[in-house]
């Protein structure tokens, strides 16, 4: 298979796959999305996406410089954006982010929790995976999940809004070496069915979103092995590897958005044909 010319990395180009609509314009504007671990990877991606749709974006981050850097770029495109901390392991600091976001923007539409443990590509067979490794996936996947949609619910339900959860298709399928990865996001989506059917009355959606997109961690390997960016994308029907912001964004964009309004309970995969059974 030929790989499209991707023009960077990080598949910035269109070569080969058209011309992305990354923004859906106008689609959230008036709304306010807040967006955990959006400093680097899908969650900065997201982030992109929903500023150029419109939204003011809260940024959070544990680093408070790594969150400004990520609003200060949606701002300088015209958006509106802030960045926050937030720990998600901290329902104290969970609570204070959100709150921080109506204060700051008047009101909260939708929550986006992407964020996901440091160590989640860090590959470990079951005889020799430590403890602490299955405490840090729970906290900042499944944990993380109920703390932030339990101090979200009231503001969500004021705006009617939406709950999306970033889980992966190996929460689906499975990933031999990365059990306890795949055990925290399979946990996300049974929350996510269970919490849809819970919210349904309160006319919140609660949806989760499993991407294949190149990540910092992903973009490192391939630097590290040349014949691995060729391998993974003749497996994409596609042929291309997902970008953050132009393929996975605009589809935050639409279950963020009143274009998804009948839309709750889902998972939508998003790997470019990778994952058909899903």
């Amino acid at each position: 298979m030929t790989v499209p010319d991707s023009g960077s990395r990080n598949g910035s180009g269109t070569s080969d796959r058209g011309t992305p609509d990354t923004s859906l314009p106008g689609s959230l504007t008036g709304k306010t999305v807040l967006v955990t671990g959006a400093a680097a990877g899908v969650g900065q991606g997201i982030a992109l996406a929903l500023g150029a749709a419109g939204a003011s974006v809260v940024v959070t981050a544990r680093r408070k410089e790594a969150a400004a850097e990520v609003a200060d770029t949606i701002t300088a495109a015209g958006g509106t954006a802030a960045g926050v901390v937030c720990d998600v392991t901290s329902p104290e600091a969970v609570e204070a982010a959100l709150a921080e976001s109506v204060e700051l923007f008047g009101r909260l539409d939708a929550v986006v929790h992407n964020a996901t443990s440091r160590r989640s590509s860090e590959p470990v067979d079951l005889e020799h995976a430590p403890v602490d490794l299955w405490n840090e996936h729970a906290a900042v996947a499944s944990v993380a999940s109920y703390t932030l949609a339990r101090a979200a619910h009231p503001y969500l339900k004021a705006t009617a809004g939406s709950y999306l959860l970033l889980t992966s298709p190996a929460g689906m399928q499975g990933s031999a070496n990365l059990s306890f990865y795949a055990a925290a996001k399979g946990a996300q989506r049974g929350f996510i069915k269970s919490l849809a059917r819970e919210w349904g009355p309160d006319k919140i959606r609660v949806n989760g979103l499993a991407p294949l997109a190149v990540t910092p961690a992903l973009d490192n390997a391939m630097r590290l092995d040349p014949t691995m960016e060729p391998r993974v994308t003749a497996l994409i029907p596609m042929g291309w590897i997902g970008d953050t912001e132009t393929d996975i964004g605009p589809c935050a964009v639409f279950l963020c958005s009143a274009a998804s309004r009948y839309v709750t309970g889902q998972t939508l995969v998003v790997s470019g044909g990778r994952m058909t059974a899903l």
